[in-house]
Parts: structure tokens; C-alpha cells; sequence
């Protein structure tokens, strides 16, 4: 009788356990994330360009800046995708690889995307938990500022800075970073007006934390969640914007290039026949954003309070 009670009182405990594992936020979105079958898919399409920008180079027989002289000047003929000479995507009008450039292209846009968003997320969130846990009239004049600069074309400033300051990738990061914070200020403030005053928030004021430490310790980590979901969004509009600006011809510089620039370049030639300079780009591209806003969408649906 004593051992039935025992075994009772640890299949209880062993449920008890398993009901407060089961209650835990990241693992109750880590099992909603992988159940969302869009979101794995898009997953799996993020991890395949990851792995192709980090180990294509080795693949490919050419480098990115040799000129193959055999098909220069006919590569419509002769230039297209072959496993033979090894040119598995076929060469641009220039009889460079373009399997070696799509690879070099990948790595720029997806370099861009995370750095732009990477700056964006940590100017925005600094700015946004600042104004929101001070409040008052900080937070006015803060937000204020936020709105007069949202009011200026993005793109604008963006074109501005890459002339002033060259067409350098470090130009590009900044300028891509710091056009990009706004929104997420606001989003940040938003939430964090709504965490100021919380039980914990207000134990921990009580006990003469500093306001730099609550926003550090209690406040942006309560905020991760909303930063995750907003950044796996903010990549694929850097790449989308860093492409618009290449396809305008002020993107980054020879031998350098990106899938935006890749794309303006096989647009300029498909009038010769030579579609897989635009076709081979253009995939890679529309994978990479297919794959973010898949995996940011299956964030959101998984973080979302309102449906656990």
C-alpha cells in the first residue's frame, strides 16, 4: 500500500512537472513554430541560402572576377548554365561566373539585410524603452522627433548619404540602420508603456534600481518576443531596399556586387537572350524573402498571446 502511494505521488509530481514545462512561453512557440508548416518552410528556404553563401564558393571553378575568353562576346551562344565548363549558371556579357557572382551576391544581400536590421534594432529599441520608461514629457518631445523624421522620404536620405559619403558598404549599413529605427521606437514604446508599470517594474523601482538597469534588466528582456518577430521582418526590407538602390546604380562597387545589382544587370541583357542572368539572381532573391517573411510570420503566429 505504502509503495502504491509512493508510485502515485511521483507520476503526480512527474505530471506536475510536465504542466509547468508545458506553460513555459518559448517552448509553448517553439512547439506552435513547428507546427506551422509555412514556417518551417521557409526555415528550411533560409538555412539552404545560409549554407549556399557560406560554402557556394567552394563549389564553383571560377572565381567571381576571372573572364572566361572563350565565350566573351558570344555569351548568348555559348554562355549559358554548363556543367562542362563549369559555368553551372552560364556567364554574364563580361564571361564572368555568375554561379561565383550569384554566391558573392547572396553573401552582400544577406550581410546588408543583417546589419541594417541589426543597427535599426538596437538604435530603435534604446530609443523607444528610453522614452517610454521616462514618460512625461521626455517621451513627447522624443516621439516628436520621431514623427518630424518619418515625414522625410527614407530613400531620399539614403540616396543623400551614399553620395556623400561614397558607395561603401560602410555607408550602406549606416544608412540602411539609421533610416530603419523609427518604426521600431515606436513599436518598442508601445510595448514598454505597457510594462513600466507592472508589479515587478514598480518592486524593482521600489528597492532604488536605476532606470538604466530596469530598462536593461527587466524591460528589454520582456521585449524580446516583439524584437524577434520585428527583425526577421526588417532583414528582407533592408535587402529589398539595398536592391532598389543597386538596381538604381548606387549600390555597392565593382568587384563587389548584390542580388540587386545582379538582377539590373541580367534586366539590361535579357533583350539577348540571356534569361539565366536574370532567372538564377532573381531566384535566389525571391527565396531569401520568401523565407523571411515565412519564418517572421511563423514568429509572430507563435509569440501571439491571443492564441495559446
Amino acid at each position: 500500500m505504502v509503495h502504491d502511494t509512493q508510485r502515485m505521488d511521483a507520476i503526480a509530481e512527474r505530471m506536475a512537472e510536465d504542466e509547468v514545462a508545458g506553460r513555459s512561453l518559448w517552448a509553448d512557440a517553439r512547439s506552435r513554430f513547428v507546427k506551422n508548416k509555412a514556417a518551417m518552410f521557409g526555415l528550411f528556404l533560409l538555412i539552404f541560402v545560409v549554407l549556399f553563401a557560406l560554402f557556394g564558393s567552394h563549389l564553383a571553378q571560377w572565381s567571381n572576377e576571372e573572364l572566361d575568353y572563350n565565350v566573351m562576346g558570344v555569351v548568348a551562344q555559348e554562355g549559358g548554365p554548363s556543367m562542362a565548363n563549369g559555368h553551372y549558371f552560364g556567364v554574364d556579357e563580361l564571361g564572368r561566373d555568375l554561379f561565383a557572382r550569384t554566391v558573392q551576391g547572396t553573401q552582400v544581400s544577406l550581410a546588408v539585410g543583417f546589419v541594417g536590421a541589426l543597427v535599426a534594432v538596437v538604435v530603435g529599441t534604446i530609443y523607444g524603452a528610453t522614452a517610454g520608461y521616462v514618460g512625461g514629457r521626455v517621451d513627447q518631445i522624443m516621439m516628436r522627433m520621431v514623427d518630424i523624421l518619418m515625414a522625410i522620404p527614407y530613400m531620399f536620405v539614403l540616396i543623400l548619404i551614399l553620395v556623400m559619403y561614397g558607395r561603401s558598404m560602410i555607408a550602406l549599413f549606416v544608412g540602411l540602420g539609421l533610416i530603419s529605427w523609427l518604426e521600431m521606437s515606436r513599436i518598442v514604446r508601445g510595448q514598454t508603456l505597457s510594462l513600466k508599470n507592472r508589479e515587478f517594474i514598480e518592486a524593482a523601482r521600489a528597492t532604488g534600481v536605476s532606470g538604466v538597469t530596469i530598462i536593461r534588466r527587466h524591460i528589454v528582456p520582456n521585449l524580446l518576443g516583439v524584437i524577434a518577430v520585428y527583425a526577421t521582418l526588417l532583414v528582407p526590407l533592408m535587402i529589398l531596399t539595398e536592391s532598389f538602390i543597386s538596381f538604381l546604380g548606387l549600390g555597392v562597387q565593382e568587384p563587389l556586387t548584390s542580388l540587386g545589382a545582379l538582377i539590373s544587370e541580367g534586366a539590361g541583357t535579357i533583350a539577348y537572350g540571356t534569361i539565366w542572368q536574370l532567372g538564377f539572381p532573381l531566384l535566389f532573391f525571391c527565396l531569401t524573402l520568401f523565407g523571411f517573411f515565412f519564418v517572421g510570420d511563423g514568429l509572430r503566429d507563435a509569440l501571439d498571446p491571443k492564441d495559446r
